[in-house]
């Protein structure tokens, strides 16, 4: 977990520690995935399915092929956690180093090289929206989204200030079958999966 920081509010950190309390007490009683957001919690209440955990982990395989080996393209626990903005979140795939994954609390968004998200075919606007606006103000330099449903998706980058808070400058768009880069490294993006109607 995050430390707070001395500009914290009071408040918001009150807040998102009474939701994260909640979270853990519900530990495995509910179905699905929770997070933690600016708006409150986010609960995906499906399952992610087979197209979606299939292109999590091609896209981890490609990274992973492409790092060097202190880096890492990791799928698993712990979640990504700002208290102080009141975020935890979990992306689908995140790279960071092994140096940085080994804690037993959560880990720091600054220690993240980048972070991958595969849109969800029951709550898209988490990816689309709740983690684009998330994910520059918690720190992570570099978000990517593929998006199944459509065979599209965008790269994310260069943190600046807006009067709403960081936000990512560059954007670029990419369809299915182009060569991206995120981060360092540049993957293929041909033979992933579609979700069918």
């Amino acid at each position: 977990m995050a430390a707070a920081s001395d500009d914290a509010r009071p408040g918001t950190v009150h807040r998102y520690r009474a939701m994260r309390d909640f979270l853990q007490s519900m530990d495995d009683t509910l179905p699905g995935k929770f997070e933690i957001t600016k708006e409150g919690i986010v609960h995906d209440l499906l399952s992610p399915n087979a197209p979606h955990e299939l292109t999590v982990l091609r896209v981890r395989r490609i990274l992973e092929a492409e790092m060097p080996d202190q880096i890492l393209a990791h799928t698993g626990e712990p979640d990504v956690e700002n208290e102080p903005e009141g975020i935890m979140r979990h992306p689908d795939v995140m790279v960071i180093a092994w140096t940085d994954l080994d804690t037993e609390a959560s880990i720091d968004p600054r220690t993240v090289v980048a972070a991958v998200e595969v849109v969800s075919q029951s709550n898209p606007d988490n990816d689309w929206v709740g983690k684009m606006r998330d994910y520059p103000l918690i720190g992570i330099p570099v978000y990517a989204v593929f998006d199944p449903r459509t065979g599209t998706g965008a790269v994310l980058t260069d943190i600046h200030s807006t009067p709403d808070g960081p936000r990512y400058a560059a954007r670029k768009d990419f369809v299915y079958g182009e060569d991206i880069t995120i981060a360092e490294w540049t993957i293929l993006t041909r033979n992933l999966p579609r979700y069918k109607n």
